[in-house]
Parts: C-alpha cells; structure tokens; sequence
C-alpha cells in the first residue's frame, strides 16, 4: 500500500486516534479502479491486487463495512453525480466524505450522516488491515 505517502498532517487523536487523507492515490489510478468498481475481475482490479498485495473487500455503503475486523481501514469512491454533502461521524467527529479519501481506526463508532437528499449508494472499499500494520504506521507519528 502507499503507506509511505502519509504525512504527520493526516494522523489525529481527537476523538480517537485516526488517519484521514486524500493523497494516497493518484486521480488517475482511482479513476480506473471507480470506473471498474463493478467488475474486480477487471484488469485495473487485478494489476492493484497484484502491486499492493492486500485484500480487499468493494461494500456499496456504510451498513455493509465489516466491524469485526481489528482495524477499520476504508477508502471512500464516492459517486460522482452524488453533489450532496455528506459526513462521516468518527466517535462523534465530523469528517467531509470525498472520493478517494482514506480513513483508518480502530473506532468501531463510523457513521455516515447525510444531508438534505438521500442518496442511494456511498461505496467503499475496505482493506485489509492487522494491528501490527496499525501499529507500526502510529510509530511514524508519535
């Protein structure tokens, strides 16, 4: 993964200890990967799952990411023609939900709250992510 990216302006301890960045990715890498976001057994899916070896799961919205999980890794591929402004409530912390944006924590308190108009998909990808991978991403922070 481009872990190596993350920079001290995209680690916070308030209200839990997170990461919330946009500049993991190129535009143009999301790009392929959103435009393909219903076929991962595209090539794009497939040359991703081959560079950054992790696994992944695509969730069409919030009610399907998997809270069982030790960390709680999460990159949003918001849709689009979806203008309306929608937030992430992290512990009760509001956070801006953009398209190729990273969230991780071990917060198990993520909400999507949206404004005035529904909209019918906020798709995801969750990552893999183990306690040591956690663990030693914090150590370049503190």
């Amino acid at each position: 993964m481009n872990w190596e990216k993350l920079k001290p302006n995209h680690y916070f301890n308030d209200p839990v200890t997170h990461i919330y960045t946009q500049s993991m990715f190129d535009t143009r890498e999301y790009d392929r990967l959103y435009e393909n976001q219903n076929n991962l057994n595209h090539q794009s899916w497939q040359e991703f799952d081959s560079k950054y070896r992790t696994g992944f799961e695509f969730k069409n919205g919030f009610s399907d990411i998997d809270f069982n999980r030790e960390i709680i890794c999460l990159w949003f591929f918001k849709e689009r023609s979806d203008n309306t402004q929608s937030y992430v409530h992290l512990n009760g912390k509001e956070l801006t939900y953009l398209a190729n944006t990273f969230l991780i924590t071990k917060s198990k308190d993520i909400k999507l709250v949206k404004t005035k108009r529904k909209y019918i998909r906020h798709p995801l990808v969750q990552i893999d992510m183990t306690n040591d991978q956690w663990e030693i991403l914090l150590k370049k922070f503190r």
